[in-house]
């Protein structure tokens, strides 16, 4: 179904659109105010201009009464743009300026004669509260201008350089027009000082050139009947926004748009089928103009192109065969979701929502699913100055899709942007070997292969299969909320804990030594739901293993059903009597790990339990013991009733496990290790100590610095408590 916006067939669409548009009054031509960039030499629209924050100067300048008053010093950052002044307006509350308004003053370097206006627009607060008016030259000052029907000067080219209405500064660059003026306006002691600030200056979104309002005969679409109904349709809830806070925003940039400019002085582009004649009458048309008709009315095409987005708008029903009315158009339009950044909710969602409503009488998507910017690891915007930026195409050689696919979709959250570091796709592709070497085991343990034929509900289950098809069910579960609601981070982390941390490090674990059609039937039904719930995030290797699986063929993942929630496999006992399980051969991994026992090296074990505990570690005694090394396993009723010493002493919710230590260590070089460590903890937990009691030191060192030496102090005291027990163990 692959479209491209310049097809014989979506070229019909854009001029079906445009020629609707124009009948209904919705696109017009007319001499307004836009902004214009003078590198790419076209108009641009509003959300085309990226707004940064920046240094530069506030000029402040007098202009002297005509009179032979004072006048009024007037305060701007666009010193040049003063050529084109036709005003000087005030607050008509400011008292300051009451007795000056209806005079006259003289606009310095051009020598002409201005009024001074009062408009509510004016903030007595900025400068000195008197502000030039320059209607050819921003979009305030031309709403001013209008409302006071003020003569209207554009002093520049295309090119932003001075135009022959800029006097003797005629042919310069509207930067160095801005020094020369400053210059000229201090030599006459009109000047009267100069102050720095940062404002906010628009550029070109495409090129990053300095954008220029300027006065422009364009192309414009009336987009406040479009907004309101848009605008309604997010209101009343027939499209929703994910994260809902986004359509805040929205609507108030909804409610305040300006008309939409469309047109452009570009090469590459949709043209606008607008006709001249000879006389400069306006023929709007369906189709191109026969060459008879051209020669008879001397016709000659607008010679500019429509704005990318006005092409773009149409893409959720053009994609579908509009303008005809086709099967796949009445099948499947209005579309369910639109997964989109949020930086192009402006740019695209608006435009595809007003064009859907006007032009088919529905919303086109009723979700619109913002997924945040990809980051560096620190939340940074990747750029080449930075040095920051990370190639996916090489990614994706590197460590492959899937990996890459896994490490932004396991940190996004809707709306939040997502960062990204190398490590973090390593991360992921060794989650992928893990769920591969897993699956190539489930086969190893299938007669043929592939898939068992025997349903879970007809074989006998052990308590570990009935524990790994609870959490199966409590995954899924999991998982199909997070994907409800959007939230493909949580799903993500939902399955890979699922995946990593139960099937394969607890359930494979118990099953290795069993070859019984429970365990077969269990292996299967697990991966097969697993690769189900994982196949949107990792469609690459979980399709391959799935069918795989299934037995290869023309049978695919991606037609596959869904899982179906089936809550009677929860079970509340089975997850009681596995979790006592894992606490026991979880604190019995650790102490090994503590007293650097070798693999090769069993271990006795005197557990001293509660009942309930006491009863499911008997079940699952044979576990326990192949899984930690445990040659004897015994329980006493007391920790008093316990004769072999020195024993090692193992805690664990609901009962504590006994190891005896003779035999099974050195125990005068246990101690002497132990000390050495121990002395050693001490002197570095001092030293951390001596460095934080020094004000100096956390008065003037780093945050960072700082902050560390408080976890060397919190890791030291750790350290030395676990050394002093395994010593007391010793005694």
């Amino acid at each position: 179904r692959s479209q491209f916006t310049l097809d014989d067939h979506y070229q019909r669409a854009v001029r079906d659109c445009f020629v609707t548009w124009y009948e209904q009054g919705l696109i017009y031509r007319g001499y307004r105010l836009i902004n214009w960039c003078p590198r790419d030499m076209s108009a641009i629209s509003d959300i085309e201009v990226d707004h940064t924050d920046e240094l530069g100067d506030l000029v402040f300048i007098r202009y002297p009464a005509t009179d032979g008053g004072q006048g009024v010093v007037v305060a701007t950052t666009r010193a040049e743009t003063m050529l084109g002044d036709t005003a000087v307006a005030v607050h008509p509350a400011d008292q300051r300026y009451r007795d000056l308004i209806g005079s006259t003053v003289r606009l310095p370097l051009m020598d002409r004669e201005i009024p001074v206006i009062a408009d509510d627009h004016v903030d007595p607060d900025f400068g000195t509260g008197a502000v030039k008016v320059t209607p050819a030259h921003d979009p305030n000052d031309h709403e001013m201008g209008q409302r006071h029907a003020l003569e209207t000067i554009d002093v520049m080219t295309d090119e932003a350089r001075i135009n022959i209405n800029g006097g003797r500064y005629a042919g310069m660059d509207r930067f160095e027009a801005r020094t020369a003026v400053k210059n000229d306006l201090a030599n006459l002691g009109l000047l009267e000082k100069v102050e720095e600030r940062v404002h906010s200056v628009g550029h070109c979104s495409r090129c990053h050139t300095v954008v220029e309002p300027r006065l422009s005969d364009q192309w414009f679409v009336a987009v406040k009947p479009l907004a309101q109904r848009a605008a309604d349709a997010v209101r009343d809830g027939r499209t929703t926004f994910v994260p809902a806070r986004n359509a805040k925003g929205f609507m108030h940039w909804l409610e305040n748009l300006h008309d939409w400019c469309i047109s452009r002085q570009l090469w590459w582009g949709h043209r606008i089928p607008a006709w001249y004649d000879r006389h400069g009458a306006i023929l709007v048309l369906r189709d191109d103009p026969s060459p008879e008709e051209v020669a008879e009315h001397g016709l000659r095409q607008d010679p500019d192109v429509l704005d990318t987005w006005f092409s773009s708008q149409l893409w959720p029903f053009t994609t579908l065969g509009w303008p005809d009315d086709t099967p796949d158009l009445q099948t499947w339009f209005p579309t369910s979701v639109l997964v989109t950044g949020y930086d192009i909710n402006t740019f695209w969602v608006s435009r595809m929502l007003m064009a859907g409503l006007d032009l088919m009488g529905e919303v086109p998507f009723h979700t619109v699913m913002n997924h945040g910017l990809v980051r560096d690891r620190y939340g940074k915007k990747m750029s080449k100055s930075f040095g920051n930026v990370i190639d996916p195409l090489e990614l994706i050689d590197r460590y492959g899709a899937d990996a890459l696919r896994f490490a932004l979709l396991r940190a996004a959250s809707p709306g939040q942007d997502v960062p990204l570091a190398e490590e973090w796709v390593e991360g992921a592709r060794r989650f992928a070997n893990k769920l591969w070497n897993a699956a190539r085991f489930v086969f190893s343990q299938l007669p043929d292969g592939t898939a068992a034929r025997e349903s879970v509900d007809a074989v006998d289950l052990q308590p570990e299969d009935s524990w790994i098809l609870s959490r199966l069910e409590a995954a899924r579960a999991a998982a199909d909320e997070a994907y409800a609601c959007y939230d493909v981070g949580r799903a993500s982390q939902t399955l890979y804990h699922f995946i990593w941390d139960e099937f394969c490090d607890w359930y494979l674990e118990l099953v290795k030594q069993r070859t019984d059609p429970g365990a077969g039937a269990v292996l299967t039904t697990v991966m097969d739901v697993a690769l189900r719930l994982l196949h949107p995030i990792m469609p690459f290797v979980t399709e391959e293993l799935w069918r795989t699986l299934h037995g290869g063929g023309e049978v695919t993942l991606v037609r596959a059903a869904w899982p179906v929630a089936m809550p009677q496999r929860r079970d509340e006992t089975a997850e009681r009597r596995l979790a006592i399980l894992q606490d026991a051969v979880t604190a019995l991994r650790r102490f090994r790990a503590d007293h650097g026992l070798a693999p090769s090296q069993r271990i006795d074990v005197i557990a001293v339990t509660g009942p309930e505990q006491r009863a499911l570690l008997a079940e699952g005694v044979e576990a326990v013991r192949r899984l930690v090394g445990v040659t004897t396993w015994s329980f006493a009723d007391d920790a008093g009733d316990i004769d072999a010493h020195p024993v090692g002493k193992v805690v664990m919710p609901g009962g504590e496990l006994f190891v005896p230590l003779t035999g099974l260590i050195d125990l005068d070089e246990e101690r002497a290790r132990l000390q050495r460590q121990l002395d050693n903890a001490n002197g570095e937990l001092e030293r951390a100590e001596r460095k934080l009691s020094n004000d100096s030191f956390v008065a003037k060192a780093p945050q960072p610095v700082v902050a560390a030496e408080r976890r060397k102090v919190e890791d030291w005291r750790v350290a030395i408590s676990k050394l002093t027990a395994q010593l007391d163990e010793l005694a």
